[in-house]
């Protein structure tokens, strides 16, 4: 088995369980409730908790500050915009969760976020 996998799977697992926390156990109706309305503080604490949370995977690798500084606003905010163009399409459509939109757009969000975790992975093991 090659090195780098288990460090790899490992830091996925990691970031997984974060994501689940921080997007379904934790998340607060303030946080939900505004993240939808850009720059407030509700959205951008969801946004801040996710890549605070994602520390402890990138420190597995070791990174230089720089690289764990630019993996951390990265993160941020590109949690931040996916998070809040899909509350926009939420509202303009009206989607409720009974809606085949709601949970296309809830599905199409969690895969931007999973396809981060997919971009760290890449930066961590190649710079």
């Amino acid at each position: 088995m090659n090195e780098p996998f288990p460090l790899l799977f490992a830091a996925l697992a990691l970031l997984q369980a974060k994501h689940f926390l921080f997007d379904f156990v934790f998340q607060t109706k303030y946080q939900l409730k505004n993240k939808g309305t850009y720059g407030h503080p509700g959205g951008l604490l969801h946004a801040g908790l996710h890549a605070a949370g994602s520390l402890p995977a990138i420190l597995l690798f070791q990174p230089s500050a720089t690289l764990i500084a630019s993996i951390v606003i990265g993160e941020f905010a590109v949690h931040y915009h996916v998070d809040w163009l899909k509350e926009r399409a939420m509202k303009r459509n009206g989607w409720k969760v009974e809606d085949n939109g709601f949970w296309i757009a809830l599905g199409a969000d969690q895969l931007a976020h999973h396809l981060t975790y997919t971009a760290i992975l890449i930066a961590l093991t190649v710079f």
